[in-house]
C-alpha cells in the first residue's frame, strides 16, 4: 500500500498580502514566490507542507469551501490571535473528540479548525 501525505495546500484570495499577514498571527512565515510567468503569491514551510496563498483572479473560483486544520499548542491563544487579525468566530474553543477545538473564519471566509496537540 502506498504512503501517503499532505505536502501542499494551496488557497486563493481576493487579498493575498492581508491573507499572509492573517496567517502569520498563527506563526507562519510567509515568502513571496512566483513560478515561472505564473503570478507573485505567498508561500509559508511548515514541517512536511508548503501552504500557499495565490491571488483570486476575476474568473477563478473561490476556494472558500476548503476547511484547513491547524494544530496548535494553545487553542484560546491562537484562536484569539486569529480574531484580533480580523478573523471572525464560528465556534469558540470547546472540547471534542480532537481535543480543545475551535473554528475562525480568515478575512475570505474560508474556515480554518484549531486543534490543540498534546
Amino acid at each position: 500500500m502506498n504512503q501517503v501525505r499532505c505536502n501542499l495546500i494551496v488557497i486563493r484570495s481576493h487579498q493575498a498580502e492581508q491573507a499572509s499577514s492573517f496567517y502569520s498571527a498563527l506563526g507562519l512565515e510567509f515568502l513571496k514566490h512566483r513560478h515561472g510567468n505564473g503570478p507573485e503569491h505567498y508561500a509559508a514551510e511548515l514541517e512536511n507542507c508548503t501552504f500557499e496563498i495565490y491571488p483570486l483572479a476575476a474568473d477563478a473560483p473561490p476556494t472558500t469551501e476548503t476547511r484547513i486544520g491547524f494544530a496548535v499548542s494553545d487553542v484560546e491563544t491562537a484562536f484569539s490571535d486569529l480574531l484580533r487579525a480580523g478573523g471572525k468566530s464560528i465556534r469558540p474553543p470547546k472540547p471534542s473528540a480532537w481535543g480543545l477545538r475551535a473554528v475562525v473564519s480568515d478575512l475570505d471566509g474560508h474556515r480554518i479548525e484549531l486543534t490543540q496537540t498534546q
